[in-house]
């Protein structure tokens, strides 16, 4: 945390004036304050009720919505902002009670994320609660819960192991079925419970495992020296349906790789475990996988078809296919991108998200898997994501936000008509919905021509003749887009209530798409020379400066930048080679040397044996262009980042200081990646709007009151 000598407290003593000029018109944590839904899950079949979980300021917890009158409430009551997750909500057959894990995985030490610091320690544990609502109850440590369509245990993955539970049992006894080497993950019962179908990953290569509850045996279905993946049960339970990438296929992360030796889709016997290619992805584009937002990448759908994500026109689309073989049917065609994909319980019809017609927001659509002209669901100007259709296929539910309503669940017709809230009221009072701006599409060119999509947060009050400071924000993944609203992602819509705040204070805001982020189609993302081999998005990066720089309403001498994990990579290569252009900024647990990353994803990567790559990598980091770098910076990490090594802002910091640079620092003891922490949001906006503050200046003060 900040100490009390730290500059950014000093500042606020030095200058009360600032303070006393104009208060904002609302703080970071008021426009933090609604709950974030996330993991909407529908009832099984014959049920209607919806499920989610609801963060609000830190406290997570489920809520069910059920029919009638579908008014959503709590059904747990975890009050406190202690930085434990609450993920993979799975409904019993019954549609009586939901199973849940809370706690976030261990990183490679063992280690849970405990970023309150409690002395008793943490745990990942599954958990069980009625959908009317009660006491909890313990299942078991450990994740990734598949409950059985039997309704009477749920297996789930403990240290890497199959564990499993009785659902009847109340002392909270688990036991490991079966002991087997490698890594087991994608937990998928047969539709009769009888059998348990799993990953094994074994490191360079991956089966498709089966275990037969009854007879207590273990069969590989098809093994070969690739990686299976993704496996999905047939309506009769007979054959498994599932993803194979040949190996040597995965090259170094955060480098191009538009094609390679192409994926195929294998269907196996479960009585025999003999297995036969049904496809094969093309040479060239499209031969590399490229997976959509969904439970499984593969749909076993009515008819006996298969439907699984293609990238063969350069676009991420949905495809059909019968089991029994032929070519492949298109059926979502178009310059767009499906993401969220689910199906309805007969599996005639699938439901997904895309930005077709609309490339800078997501829509809900359907289309028959037998295929068809997709069917738009909704429209205008709001953004929806995550559609699923309830379990008595009347209804699909989704979540719905707008550039200032923030993101909530609704239920629609399946035919249409006008959507329900599911959690009306929820959305505190003080939240400032009418004092936020709508962000506006711009197209800019990078320095190398290549067009840039972007939004733009113009303040209020902007007068002809003004000049403003300027902000940039780069988001992260890189395989991320920023949206013309508030963010499917917790994180992403953090950083759009940061901007939004900014905005408010008097900055002009430029959030931007650069290129290797998704939604613009294969080429885009898969740009060349990006990331670890050449930081062509530093084109991205300049063309940014260089548009505010020419706006008539930016002062062009207070242009800053922000942005967390790849974009705080962004952000620290434009202070390091453009010092002249940016003035400030703010980097969040950003990659400042590639050689360091990628040993995060390819522990047997080698810079001394790879030496080309390994100097290229370097080369095209921020840690290279040290001694360029003269802007002051704030560098913002949690210590516990299982993504972005500690180690990076360690070394950054070390370098920048002997090159006499201003270094100012926020650390999170025993945080992670996302912080887990509502507080410790707050706590870094806070911190980052200050800095601005006093770096660039403003028209009013940047101290936000809570």
């Amino acid at each position: 945390m900040i100490k009390p000598s730290h500059p950014c407290v000093l500042a606020l003593a030095l200058f009360p004036a600032a303070l006393g000029a104009q208060q904002p018109s609302f703080t970071i944590d008021q426009v933090m304050a609604p709950p974030f839904p996330d993991e909407l899950v529908a009832a099984p079949a014959g049920g209607g009720a919806v499920a989610w979980v609801f963060n609000a300021r830190g406290a997570r917890n489920v809520w069910v919505a059920a029919p009638p009158d579908y008014r959503g409430k709590a059904v747990t009551s975890y009050a406190e902002d202690d930085g434990q997750e609450l993920a993979d909500l799975r409904w019993t057959p019954d549609g009586r009670a939901i199973v849940y894990v809370r706690g976030g995985g261990p990183n490679e030490k063992g280690e849970y994320p405990n970023p309150r610091s409690l002395v008793a320690g943490v745990e990942q544990v599954v958990w069980i609660v009625a959908a009317t609502g009660g006491t909890p109850r313990r299942v078991g440590e450990g994740h990734s819960p598949a409950v059985s369509p039997k309704g009477d245990r749920v297996a789930f993955v403990r240290h890497g192991q199959v564990w499993w539970a009785s659902l009847g049992d109340t002392t909270g006894q688990a036991e490991q079925p079966i002991h087997a080497r490698g890594t087991a993950r994608s937990l998928r019962w047969s539709p009769d419970g009888a059998k348990l179908a799993f990953v094994s990953h074994r490191g360079d290569h991956a089966f498709v495992a089966v275990y037969d509850v009854a007879t207590r045996t273990l069969r590989f279905l098809d093994p070969s020296v690739d990686s299976d993946a993704e496996p999905a049960w047939s309506p009769d339970g007979r054959r498994i349906a599932f993803v194979r990438i040949p190996a040597g296929a995965d090259g170094l992360p955060f480098t191009p790789q538009r094609a390679g030796q192409p994926w195929s889709i294998r269907v196996a016997d479960i009585a025999s475990g003999a297995g036969r290619q049904v496809w094969a992805a093309d040479t060239g584009r499209g031969s590399v996988f490229r997976e959509i937002v969904a439970a499984n990448q593969i749909v076993w759908g009515g008819g006996d078809r298969i439907v699984f994500p293609w990238e063969k026109d350069g676009w991420t689309h949905l495809y059909s296919l019968p089991v029994g073989g032929s070519r492949a049917t298109l059926l979502t065609p178009g310059a767009f991108e499906v993401e969220h994909v689910s199906s309805s319980p007969d599996g005639a019809t699938v439901v997904f998200s895309s930005n077709q017609d609309d490339i800078e927001r997501r829509h809900i659509w359907k289309v028959p898997v037998a295929g068809g002209p997709p069917a738009a669901v909704t429209r205008g100007t709001d953004l929806e994501w995550t559609p699923v259709v309830t379990g008595d296929g009347r209804a699909v539910a989704f979540i719905r936000a707008g550039t200032r309503t923030p993101p909530r669940p609704v239920l629609i017709g399946i035919g249409g008509g006008a959507p329900r809230d599911l959690a009306a009221g929820v959305i505190p009072t003080e939240f400032p919905e009418a004092a936020l701006v709508d962000p506006q599409p711009v197209l800019f060119p990078a320095a190398d021509g290549v067009t840039i999509h972007a939004q733009l947060f113009l303040p209020r009050g902007l007068k002809p003749g003004e000049r403003r400071p300027a902000v940039v924000f780069f988001h992260g993944g890189s395989r991320r887009q920023m949206l013309l609203g508030w963010h499917y992602f917790y994180y992403y819509r953090n950083a759009y209530a940061l901007n939004q705040y900014l905005a408010s204070r008097g900055y002009v805001v430029l959030s931007v798409n650069y290129r290797s982020g998704i939604a613009y189609g294969m080429e885009f993302r898969e740009a060349l020379h990006y990331g670890a081999q050449g930081a062509s998005e530093f084109n991205d990066v300049l063309g940014a400066g260089l548009y505010l720089r020419a706006r008539a309403d930016v002062d062009p001498k207070r242009i800053g930048l922000w942005g967390g994990s790849y974009g705080g990579f962004l952000t620290a290569l434009g202070l390091a080679r453009a010092s002249d252009l940016f003035a400030a900024g703010v980097d969040l647990h950003g990659v400042h040397d590639w050689n360091i990353e990628i040993q995060n994803w390819v522990p047997t990567y080698d810079p001394v044996k790879q030496v080309d790559a390994a100097k290229l990598a370097y080369e095209s980091s921020p840690i290279a262009y040290v001694k360029d770098w003269r802007s002051p910076v704030l560098l913002i990490h949690g210590d516990d980042d299982r993504n972005v090594q500690f180690s990076q802002t360690v070394q950054l910091a070390a370098a920048l200081r002997t090159q006499g640079v201003d270094v100012e620092q926020l650390i999170f003891p025993d945080d992670i990646h996302d912080f887990l922490m509502h507080a410790h949001w707050v706590a870094a906006y806070e911190a980052a709007a200050d800095f601005f503050q006093r770096r660039l200046g403003g028209v009013t003060s940047a101290t936000s009151r809570r």
